[in-house]
C-alpha cells in the first residue's frame, strides 16, 4: 500500500471539505469544524473550538436532548446514527441583528475509532434543510387553506334555499346540491350527466333542451321556465338560469346555475291574465312586474357574487358582514359594508325585530324561513322609511364545532306583494262580488 505524502495538511483538507462537519471528542467537546459548518452556524471557529457543544451552540432543551440521545447511541453502539429531522435554531451575532434564526437539520453522527477499536472522535455531518422544510410546511398550509375554503364554499352551496347545479363545458351535469335530490327524491347518480332531464315534465323537455343547446353553442346565458316533478309526483314550475365560466383563453370551462321555485308566482300571473278581459291593462302590468321580479334572480356568477338573490354572510354574535353579493350591495346603495355590523348598516331595523331573529338563529342553530316579511328601510337620502317585502332564509354555520355566523339568502318580493294587493283591491271593487270575474 502506498504511503500518503507527509506534506498533506489534513486539518486544512478537513476544513475545506464540501459539507458542514463538526468534530467532537466523546464527551462533546468541539475539536474542529469545517468552513461550511462555520458559515451555517454563524459562529467563528475560534469561539467554538475547545468548548462543550451546547455552550458554543446554545439551543432549546428539547433539541439538545435529541442530539445528546444520538451521541449516547454512537458511544454505546460504536455505529453511525441518523437522526430524524431536527429543529435547532442558531443564535445570530449582534452584527446581523441578534436574536435567533429558525433552522432545520438532517444530522448523522459517525464514530471514529482508534487502533484498539475504542471511540476516539464523533464526526457530526449536518445538512441545513431549513428552506425545503419551510417550503413543505407552506405547501401544507396552503393546501389546508384551500381545503377549508372548498368545504366552506360547499357548505354555502348546500345550504342555499335553491337548487344549484354545475356542468362540464359540453353541458354534461357533474354536480347537484342536496336540495335538488331532496326535491326530486331521485339519487344523485341517476341525476348526473343527462339524467336530470327525467325530472322535467315531458311536455317541457323539447323547448328546455333546445334552449340549453342554443346557450351552449353560443356561449350565452341560459334561462328557461319548466315544470319539475317533485318526490310526491306533483309538478312545480321552476325558473332555471345558468352562466358559462370562461378561462383566460376565452373558452368555456364550466357552467354554473340554479333553479328557483316560481310555482305560486306562475299561478298568480295566470290568474291575473285570466281574471277579467276588461282588466287587461292591469294584467299586463302585473305580468311585467312579475317578469321584473324574475329578472332579479340573475344568474349565479362565480356562485355568489352575481347571484340572482341577495346573499350575505355575517360572522359572530354581533352579526358583522363578511360577504355581500352584488344584489345586496345594490340594496344598500353600493356602500362598503364588509366589516360593519347589521345594526350599523341598517340602524332602522333594530326596533323591527330583525336583529332578534338573527340572535335567535345564532343562539339556537335553528334555521329561520320568512315569507313576505315587511321591513321598513331608509331611503337613498337617509330620510324617511319605505316598505319592502322579502322572502328570506337564515342558517347558522359552525367552525371547529362552534357557532361562527349566519348565511342569509333573500329576495325582494315587494312588487309581487303590491300586485297581489292591487288584485285584491280590484276584486273588492267588482260590483258582483270578489269572484264575479272568474265566474263570468
Amino acid at each position: 500500500m502506498a504511503d500518503f505524502p507527509a506534506s498533506i495538511d489534513y486539518q486544512a483538507l478537513f476544513r475545506t471539505l464540501p459539507g458542514a462537519y463538526l468534530l467532537l471528542a466523546p464527551d462533546g467537546t468541539i475539536l474542529d469544524n469545517s468552513d461550511q459548518h462555520v458559515a451555517v452556524s454563524l459562529l467563528p471557529r475560534e469561539q467554538a473550538v475547545g468548548r462543550y457543544i451546547f455552550d458554543a451552540y446554545p439551543g432549546d432543551p428539547q433539541s439538545q436532548a435529541g442530539l445528546l440521545a444520538s451521541h449516547d447511541t454512537v458511544r454505546r453502539t460504536l455505529r453511525a446514527h441518523v437522526m430524524p429531522l431536527l429543529r435547532y435554531d442558531i443564535a445570530r451575532p449582534a452584527a446581523l441583528g441578534g436574536g435567533t434564526e429558525e433552522r432545520y437539520w438532517q444530522i448523522t453522527h459517525h464514530p471514529q475509532l482508534d487502533a484498539r477499536g475504542e471511540l476516539q472522535y464523533i464526526l457530526q455531518m449536518s445538512e441545513d434543510v431549513t428552506e425545503a422544510t419551510l417550503a413543505a410546511r407552506h405547501a401544507t398550509d396552503v393546501q389546508r387553506a384551500l381545503n377549508e375554503a372548498h368545504e366552506h364554499n360547499r357548505f354555502i352551496l348546500e345550504s342555499l334555499p335553491m337548487l344549484v347545479w354545475t356542468t362540464h363545458p359540453d353541458g354534461t351535469a357533474d354536480f347537484f346540491n342536496a336540495r335538488w335530490t331532496d326535491f326530486t327524491g331521485r339519487s344523485l347518480t341517476d341525476t348526473l350527466g343527462w339524467g336530470w332531464v327525467a325530472d322535467l315534465h315531458p311536455d317541457d323537455v323539447p323547448l328546455t333542451t333546445a334552449r340549453w343547446e342554443a346557450a351552449r353553442q353560443q356561449g350565452t346565458s341560459y334561462q328557461a321556465e319548466y315544470r319539475m316533478r317533485r318526490h310526491d309526483g306533483s309538478y312545480r314550475w321552476h325558473l332555471a338560469t345558468g352562466v358559462p365560466r370562461l378561462g383566460p383563453d376565452g373558452q368555456i370551462q364550466m357552467w354554473v346555475g340554479c333553479n328557483a321555485d316560481i310555482h305560486e308566482q306562475k299561478l298568480m300571473v295566470a290568474e291575473l291574465l285570466e281574471a277579467n278581459e276588461q282588466q287587461a291593462l292591469l294584467s299586463d302590468q302585473a305580468y311585467e312586474q312579475y317578469q321584473r321580479a324574475q329578472q332579479q334572480r340573475q344568474l349565479l356568477l362565480d356562485l355568489f357574487a352575481d347571484a340572482p338573490a341577495m346573499i350575505t354572510v355575517v360572522r359572530g354574535p354581533e352579526h358583522r358582514y363578511e360577504f355581500a353579493n352584488t344584489r345586496f350591495r345594490e340594496l344598500v346603495g353600493q356602500q362598503e359594508i364588509v366589516g360593519k355590523t347589521v345594526a350599523e348598516v341598517f340602524p332602522e331595523i333594530v326596533s323591527q325585530g330583525i336583529i332578534a331573529l338573527l340572535d335567535g338563529v345564532f343562539r339556537t342553530g335553528e334555521p329561520m324561513v320568512g315569507q313576505e316579511l315587511l321591513v321598513q328601510l331608509a331611503g337613498p337620502d337617509g330620510q324617511g322609511l319605505h316598505d319592502h317585502y322579502f322572502n328570506f332564509y337564515y342558517q347558522r354555520f359552525a367552525e371547529n364545532g362552534q357557532p361562527a355566523g349566519i348565511t342569509a339568502y333573500a329576495y325582494d318580493v315587494t312588487e309581487l306583494v303590491l300586485t297581489r294587493q292591487a288584485l285584491e283591491q280590484l276584486r273588492s271593487r267588482t260590483p258582483n262580488g270578489p269572484d264575479s270575474g272568474l265566474a263570468s
